[in-house]
C-alpha cells in the first residue's frame, strides 16, 4: 500500500490535491478532522482538555471553543506542548483506525 503524506502552506492546494486522489479512489485521511474528532465532546482527550484548561474554553452547546483555546496555549510554548501531548496520541489512534 502507497502511504502520500501532503504538506504546504495555508491555500497550496493541500485540499484540491486530496479531492482529486480521493475521486481516484483514495483513501484520504485528514489530519484536522481528526484533531476535531479527537476532541469532541465526550471523548478522553476533550476531558483532560477540559480538566487541564477549564470550562472557559467551552461553547455554550458545551463544544470546545478552539478559538479560546488556540488564545491560551499559542501565547505558552509549554502549555501548547501540553495540548499536544494530550490530543496527538487520539490522532494517531484515529489515523491507524482509518488506515488499517
Amino acid at each position: 500500500m502507497l502511504y502520500v503524506g501532503l504538506t504546504g502552506n495555508i491555500a497550496s492546494g493541500k485540499s484540491e490535491a486530496a479531492r482529486r486522489f480521493a475521486e481516484l479512489g483514495a483513501t484520504v485521511v485528514d489530519a484536522d478532522v481528526l484533531a476535531r474528532e479527537a476532541v469532541a465532546a465526550g471523548t478522553p482527550a476533550y476531558d483532560r482538555v477540559v480538566a487541564r484548561w477549564g470550562r472557559e474554553i467551552l461553547l455554550p452547546d458545551g463544544s470546545l471553543d478552539r478559538e479560546a483555546l488556540r488564545h491560551v496555549v499559542f501565547a505558552d510554548k509549554a502549555q501548547l506542548d501540553e495540548l499536544n501531548a494530550i490530543v496527538h496520541p487520539s490522532v494517531n489512534r484515529l489515523r491507524r483506525k482509518m488506515v488499517a
